[in-house]
This record gives structure tokens, C-alpha cells and sequence, in this order.
């Protein structure tokens, strides 16, 4: 099969193509290996709302959870054990790739339980858990990065497992994530474990901080503050490629740590669908191009980029001086961006919950109809 030319051209800029998607039928059906052989998708993202749409569509889980209801699994048994098994055949699909790029790519994330992402020990004992589960190689746990999920993703990295963190929104709480993966590392070398082996992403939530700003912009409603509309995402995700660039390609911490096999944490540009019509559909991708980076994608935003998506070459290096003009100019407009951050942070946090709180509901109702049949 001939892959995508425009989503062929972003892996050649750097940029891996992960699918921000997963369900049972996309596996079973092919269309996951169709994706890696036609758009260059070398990797898959979940998240709790995904796994709420995949449960609730269709009939594809009815026969394993008619299989768990028979053996007494209650709710959050069955869902274990659905979700994990997804990620698990979506693991042995990405193998050749996760072969082929030495670990870098080929993988798969499943996010530990949304209601533990201000416990820092629960989060912890779950990511252990969920890696044992799945044990695959190529799995990444995810984990929020809320204040209380900072120090749990240095202790999980310390026990030798790889980790993508979400969530992110602000660059300060981005430095607060690439310490604590710089902490794992030294912890996880101290231990024993290969660093070769530990793997990391940082997910930079990206079209959200759009909405949020440009819903503010909107309400001061004077041309200085329209004419920042839709300035902000692109220019916190390059001050943010900067941050990077500083922590794993100049300062010496990191740089003494790749002796020993140390991978640096990439960012992952995620939320890449965008959000108002205003916009270009393929903005958070093309303008967003940058080497030794990650973008995760709907299927539809996939889609336009291998419609009409340009891709000219590197949109993000060199770019801070302005990007942070942009940040002064909105602060000047009287925009508290603190509690911008905040409130995304918050209202992601409670997203994932209520998704979770559906699932629950709803995998609670196929188990009982289920036990009604036997």
C-alpha cells in the first residue's frame, strides 16, 4: 500500500502520526493496520472518553462482557479488562513499528483511572498495575499532570515504566513534568533498570487553549484583543518546543543521563482537532511542525491533513521570541493567564471523570441485562 504524500511528508519533517482513537472495531476490522500501511500512523492514544464511545457503539463488546457477567466480574473488573485487552492487540499491531524505530514509536497509551488524578499514591499502584496487565513493551501509562500526578510520574518512571503525560496546558507545569521524568531516570538508574528502555512523552493540550482564551478575547470585544484570536495554542505549544530544546538539548542534566540510554521526553502535541470553524482544520498540525515531536489526531483531523494539509518544513523553531509577544500582549489585555491554565487543567480533569462515570453506568447496565439472559 501507498502511504498518504502529506502525512508521509510530516513523518519526514519528524513528526511521529499517532491516531488519537481506539475501539474494538477499528482493531478487528483492519482499519488500525490500514491507518499504519496508508497514513503513516505509527502510534495510538487513549483516553477515557474514547473508551466511553467505543463501549457504548455498537455490539462488538456484548460477548465479553456477556462472558464476565457469567463469571461474576463486577464493573470495574469488566472495564479492566475490555480496555486492556484493546491496548493489548493494539500493542502486537504497532510491534513492527516499535521494532523498527528502536522503541521510539509503535506505541499505545492507556490513561489510569480520571478520579485518582489528584492521588498520587493510587496513581502510582494503578500504573503499576495496568503495565503488568497489558505487559507490552511498547504500552504507555498515562498519567495527568496535576499537581499531585507530578510526583507519582517520577516514581512510576523510577520503576523502569514508560509514561505519557497528559494533560499538560501551561509551559511552568510542563518544566514541573520534564523534572520529574529527569528524577525517574535517576531513580530508574540507581535501581538497576535500562534506561533504554523507559520512554516518555509530555501531551501538550493544544485547541483547548484556544477556545479558552478566545472566549476572554471575546469578552473585552476590542480590535487589539480580536486581533489575538486564535494566536494563543500555537504559540504556548512553541514556547513550549522551547522549554524542550532547553531541558534535552542544552542543559546538562539530561545530557549526562544519555550515558546510560536515557531517551528524551518528546512532546506530544495533542487536542490537534480544532475547535472553531474560523480555523483552519489542519492548523494544529501544519503550523505546529517541529523535529522529534508527536502529533495525535483524530481521524477526521488525520483525514484533512491527508486531503489538504501543507506541510512547508519547520513552522515551531524559533518562533519563542514571538510566541512569548503574544502571551504579553493578552496579559496586557488584562487576561489572567494563570488562571487560563487553571481552568482547563480543571475542567480536563473533570471531563475525563464524568466520561469515566458513563462507562461505569453503562458497562453496570450491559453486565445486569447481561446476568438477566443467563
Amino acid at each position: 500500500m501507498t502511504q498518504n504524500k502529506n502525512l508521509a511528508e510530516l513523518s519526514a519533517a519528524g513528526i511521529s502520526v499517532w491516531l488519537d482513537d481506539l475501539s474494538r472495531d477499528r482493531i478487528r476490522s483492519g482499519n488500525l493496520k490500514d491507518l499504519i500501511d496508508t497514513k503513516s500512523v505509527v502510534g495510538v492514544t487513549t483516553n477515557p472518553s474514547i473508551f466511553q464511545a467505543a463501549l457504548s457503539k455498537g455490539d462488538a463488546y456484548d460477548e465479553q462482557v456477556t462472558k464476565l457477567a457469567g463469571e461474576g466480574a463486577d464493573v470495574e473488573t469488566t472495564i479492566r479488562t475490555v480496555t486492556t485487552d484493546d491496548v493489548r492487540e493494539a500493542c502486537d499491531i504497532l510491534m513492527p513499528q516499535y521494532e523498527a524505530s528502536a522503541g521510539v514509536d509503535g506505541r499505545v497509551s492507556i490513561e489510569v483511572d480520571p478520579r485518582m488524578a489528584h492521588d498520587a499514591d493510587k496513581t502510582y499502584e494503578q500504573a503499576v498495575e495496568l503495565w503488568k496487565i497489558v505487559d507490552r513493551p511498547n504500552l504507555l501509562i498515562k498519567i495527568p499532570a496535576t499537581e499531585e500526578g507530578i510526583p507519582a510520574i517520577a516514581k512510576v518512571v523510577g520503576e523502569g515504566i514508560s509514561v505519557n503525560v497528559t494533560l499538560i496546558f501551561s509551559v511552568e507545569r510542563y518544566e514541573l513534568v520534564m523534572n520529574a521524568y529527569l528524577e525517574g531516570l535517576e531513580a530508574a538508574r540507581a535501581a538497576g533498570h535500562d534506561l533504554d528502555k523507559i520512554h516518555s512523552v509530555a501531551s501538550f493540550f493544544v485547541s483547548r487553549v484556544d477556545s479558552e482564551i478566545d472566549s476572554r478575547l471575546d469578552a473585552i470585544g476590542t480590535p487589539d484583543a480580536d486581533e489575538l484570536k486564535g494566536k494563543a495554542a500555537l504559540a504556548n505549544a512553541r514556547l513550549a518546543y522551547v522549554a524542550y530544546q532547553q531541558v534535552f538539548e542544552v542543559a546538562p542534566r539530561f545530557r549526562e543521563l544519555v550515558g546510560s540510554g536515557a531517551r528524551p521526553q518528546r512532546p506530544l502535541w495533542a487536542s490537534t482537532g480544532v475547535k472553531s470553524d474560523a480555523y483552519p482544520d489542519t492548523m494544529y498540525v501544519t503550523e505546529l511542525v517541529s523535529p522529534n515531536t508527536v502529533n495525535t489526531m483524530p481521524e477526521k483531523t488525520m483525514d484533512a491533513v491527508a486531503d489538504h494539509g501543507e506541510i512547508v518544513g519547520d513552522t515551531v523553531s524559533g518562533k519563542g521570541p514571538e510566541s512569548q509577544e503574544i502571551f504579553d500582549r493578552i496579559s496586557a489585555l488584562g487576561i489572567d493567564i494563570t488562571d487560563v491554565f487553571l481552568t482547563l487543567e480543571n475542567e480536563g480533569v473533570q471531563k475525563f471523570e464524568s466520561a469515566w462515570n458513563e462507562l461505569l453506568e453503562a458497562t453496570g447496565e450491559q453486565l445486569r441485562q447481561a446476568g438477566q439472559k443467563s
